[in-house]
Parts: C-alpha cells; sequence; structure tokens
C-alpha cells in the first residue's frame, strides 16, 4: 500500500479549492493568448515513442514514461511541441501560414518529486508555424509576459539566449556537426560543472579509428578507398551491417582519417563557449561585450544582429526592459532548437516558462518543405504558485433543503429556480434536519440556506436565511432574487 501512494504523490492530486484557483489562472494565460490570434488544439496523450526520441535530448529522453503495446512502442506525451507538430505535418499542411495554435494539458516526466516539480504536471502554450525571426520570436516573448501578468504574475525576468548564435560560431571553427551537438547541450554543463566535465564526455563519445593516416599518403581517394575495402575483406572485417553500402562505409571511413586532428578546433572551441557561457546581463552591456569576443576570434556575427532585432522588438510589444536579460550559456536541453531561446523565471528563481525557435522540426517529422516555426509553454503550476493570492469569483450558493420527505420535490423545484437565477443551488439528499442543514451551511461557507415544508410548498414561498447577514424572511418563489449577469 505504501509503495502505491508513493506513486500517487509522485503525480498530484488536484482538490476542488485548488482546481478553482488553476482553472482561474488558466483561462486568464487562454483569453490572452487567444487576443493574439492562437487557436486551441487538443492532441492525444499517447503517442509514438520515436516521436519524442529523435530531438527531445537525453536528459529528457531519460524521464519519458514509456511501454510496449499491441506491438508498438508507446510513450506518454512529455512536451507538447513534438505532438503539435506531428498533428501539423499530418493534417494541416494545407493550411496558410502562419499558422497560429494554442494548448493546454497534461504532460508526464519521470521527475524526482520536490517541490513545483510534478511527474505529471500542466503545459499551456503556443506554436507559431510558418513565422519567421525576428518578428514571430518577439511576438512569444511579448506573449509570454502579458499572459503572465493577466494571470496576476507582475514580477519576473526573462533569460534570453540563441543557439542559432552557438551553432554558427561552431561551425565557423571547423567542428562536425556531432560535436557540434554535444557541446551546444553542454552549455550549462559547462557553466555549472566546468570546463573539464565537458572535456570527459566529449572524449567518452569519440569513436577512435585504429589505422594510421600515414598509410593513405600518396594515393587519392578512390585507390585508398578500394585498397581499404580488399583489406578489411581480406582480413575477414564483417563491412555489412546497418543500412549503408560498404563502399559508403569505407569512404567515411578514408575521410576520416584524411581529416586533420579535430582536438585543437574543439579547445578552441571549448576556450570560447566557457567565455560566452560566462556572459549575462542586461542586453545593452551584453551584447556588445558578445560582439567584442566573437570579432576577437574572427567569428560570424550575422546571429547576433538578430538577437539584438528580437529583443528591440520585444520592447515593441511591452515588454519591461528591466525585465530581461542576455544569457549566452542558456540551453534548454531539447536539441530541436535552432535559434532564439528564452525562459521565465520568476522572483524565487523558479521557471514558469520556456520556449524558442525550431525551424528543422517539420522537416524531421517529415513535412513537405522546411518551415520556420517558434513557440513556448508554461508550466501552470508553478504560474499558480507565483500568482498572486486572487479569490476566485463564483455564484452565491444556496443550499436548498425540504424539512420532510414530501417536500423534496418541491425543494427540488426551488433549487431549479434559483439555478436559472444564476444562484449555485445544492439540494439537501441526505433528509438532514434544519438545524443539521444549518451547520452543513455555515461550515461549508454557502451564503444562503432555503428551507421548505409543506406551508412553504402550499403558498409557493422560501424561508430564506442570509447567512452572512444572519437574516431570515419568508420570500415568494417568483420574488427570489436574481444575480446580476
Amino acid at each position: 500500500m505504501s509503495g502505491f501512494i508513493d506513486s500517487v504523490r509522485g503525480m498530484r492530486d488536484l482538490l476542488p479549492h485548488e482546481y478553482a484557483l488553476q482553472a482561474t489562472v488558466a483561462a486568464r494565460l487562454t483569453a490572452t493568448i487567444e487576443q493574439y490570434g492562437f487557436l486551441p488544439i487538443d492532441l492525444p496523450i499517447i503517442e509514438h515513442r520515436d516521436l519524442y526520441l529523435r530531438k527531445l535530448g537525453e536528459e529528457l529522453v531519460g524521464k519519458v514514461y514509456e511501454f510496449s503495446f499491441g506491438g508498438r512502442e508507446l510513450a506518454l506525451r512529455p512536451e507538447w511541441t513534438a505532438s503539435v507538430l506531428r498533428a501539423y505535418v499530418v493534417r494541416m499542411q494545407d493550411q496558410p501560414l502562419p499558422l497560429r495554435l494554442c494548448y493546454s494539458g497534461p504532460v508526464f516526466r519521470y521527475e524526482r518529486p520536490q517541490r513545483l516539480t510534478y511527474r505529471q504536471f500542466t503545459q499551456t502554450g503556443v506554436e507559431l508555424i510558418g513565422g519567421p525571426a525576428p518578428r514571430a520570436d518577439a511576438e512569444c516573448i511579448g506573449l509570454a509576459c502579458a499572459a503572465l501578468r493577466a494571470a496576476g504574475v507582475n514580477a519576473f525576468r526573462v533569460r534570453v539566449g540563441h543557439i542559432g548564435l552557438i551553432r554558427a560560431v561552431l561551425a565557423a571553427l571547423g567542428l562536425t556537426e556531432r560535436t557540434q551537438g554535444m557541446l551546444i547541450w553542454s552549455l550549462e554543463r559547462m557553466r555549472t560543472h566546468g570546463l573539464d566535465a565537458v572535456r570527459s564526455r566529449l572524449t567518452d563519445h569519440e569513436v577512435s579509428v585504429p589505422l594510421d593516416p600515414a598509410m593513405l599518403e600518396g594515393i587519392d581517394d578512390a585507390t585508398a578507398e578500394a585498397l581499404l575495402l580488399h583489406a578489411l575483406r581480406e582480413i575477414g572485417v564483417n563491412l555489412r551491417f546497418g543500412t549503408r553500402p560498404p563502399e559508403q562505409i569505407v569512404g567515411r571511413l578514408v575521410r576520416k582519417l584524411r581529416r586533420d586532428d579535430p582536438q585543437p578546433r574543439i579547445e578552441r572551441a571549448l576556450t570560447l563557449l566557457a567565455e560566452l557561457a560566462a556572459i549575462h546581463g542586461r542586453p545593452d552591456v551584453v551584447l556588445p561585450q558578445v560582439r567584442r569576443l566573437l570579432e576577437a576570434y574572427g567569428l560570424p556575427t550575422d546571429a547576433l544582429s538578430e538577437l539584438r532585432a528580437i529583443l528591440d522588438l520585444s520592447l515593441a510589444h511591452g515588454v519591461d526592459p528591466a525585465h530581461l536579460e542576455v544569457d549566452m550559456g542558456l540551453g534548454r536541453g531539447l536539441h530541436y532548437y535552432t535559434g532564439v531561446i528564452f525562459e521565465i523565471y520568476s522572483l524565487h528563481d523558479i521557471q514558469l516558462c520556456g520556449g524558442g525557435r525550431y525551424d528543422d522540426l517539420v522537416a524531421t517529422l517529415g513535412g513537405r518543405q522546411p518551415t520556420p516555426a517558434v513557440g513556448f509553454a508554461y508550466g501552470l503550476e508553478r504560474v499558480v504558485a507565483a500568482a498572486a493570492p486572487q479569490p476566485v469569483e463564483s455564484a452565491p450558493v444556496v443550499l436548498v433543503a425540504a424539512t420532510d420527505d414530501a417536500s423534496h420535490p418541491y425543494a427540488v423545484e426551488v433549487a431549479n429556480v434559483l439555478r436559472a437565477a444564476g444562484y449555485i443551488a445544492v439540494a439537501d439528499v441526505r433528509g438532514r434536519s434544519p438545524a443539521g442543514n444549518l451547520r452543513v451551511a455555515s461550515r461549508r461557507e454557502f451564503r444562503f440556506l432555503a428551507l421548505v415544508g409543506s406551508a412553504e410548498q402550499a403558498q409557493r414561498e422560501v424561508i430564506w436565511r442570509d447567512l452572512e447577514q444572519r437574516d431570515d424572511q419568508r420570500v415568494a418563489l417568483a420574488a427570489l432574487p436574481t444575480i446580476k449577469p
């Protein structure tokens, strides 16, 4: 039994008063999002596992709830973006772009339960498909801030980075795509654990070639490939594995043997990334620092100009410049990001929101053509915790009770009349005494108690008790006060 209870604790029970507050915050977020023209979408909780394994990144892949059923490999949705893009590729590619979609629903990750971190939680967010940088990026940042303010969160900070800039820098340094990817998704590890931790990960993933490059000196690639293929076959090496033909395997091997030692380039990249990851602060201070650093290394600055344009346009969307912080060490951990990335934090350093640009994801999932896209999602439970406490407005509640069994049908009629008038009417189904119903109504903090008996039924009246004013009066059923819309 204790194991069952522990597993439930890993998720979260949402009791009525908590649900009411969360529903209120969700409604305010959604109302603001829909004002920007985003259309709601709902999708299955269960998807094919491969949808998430392609681009989530190793940290999140390890937290996916996956299982086999009916001969298929399935997973509980760990985030919405891949699912929304899957739906776009399958059913919406004929829609005019840009396409603005929004959503709210549960996701599942096998996290270590702690404060405001649950194994089932709610993401509320948007995907802007077909919107290029910088305008669409700025709109998303502006919308993310506007919806938070509408939900009652006025104090927060926005950390902005740019994976596209890091990609461009690493490509200019001559690193392979695989090495680039490993370095990009180690940015935050670099800042928290140091260069040696990242260097060791690169070493662990390197595949050495047990051949001396000197053996290929003085011969062209075609001859080298033929000789190497013949030699490997003669010594009995199996080259028939996977989907690539032996000639292609050997061709890649020859190219790798001819390639000069990448380690100096990797060390140069590590040094540069360590300097970049240490830069964070106000845009007007950080952006010139980044430009000077890139120019000192002789590296391109085009993506930096795009980042500046996004930040400038974010101000036009109403983002308070005091809330903005550029963080060149921001990584996010999801492997599908290609451009700007951002996270929003409460003043207690709790992450409320995260998002960014992912221009390659549509094509990766089988789209007919490359399609720019950007989006973000809130952790709804965290937004609720950060929102200023607000009373959840609802209609007054009336407990309607009969003093005898024969009058219960009339009590039901009274309850229906009250509901039509705008009240929440709760009919007593336990047959309590008037004193018992008074105690229950007071304990549940109901506003009114409506008592009826044979006399009231005959006169079409109600004994109406105001529990706040402690006032009783006899009121005709047709004269009960209505709630103003």
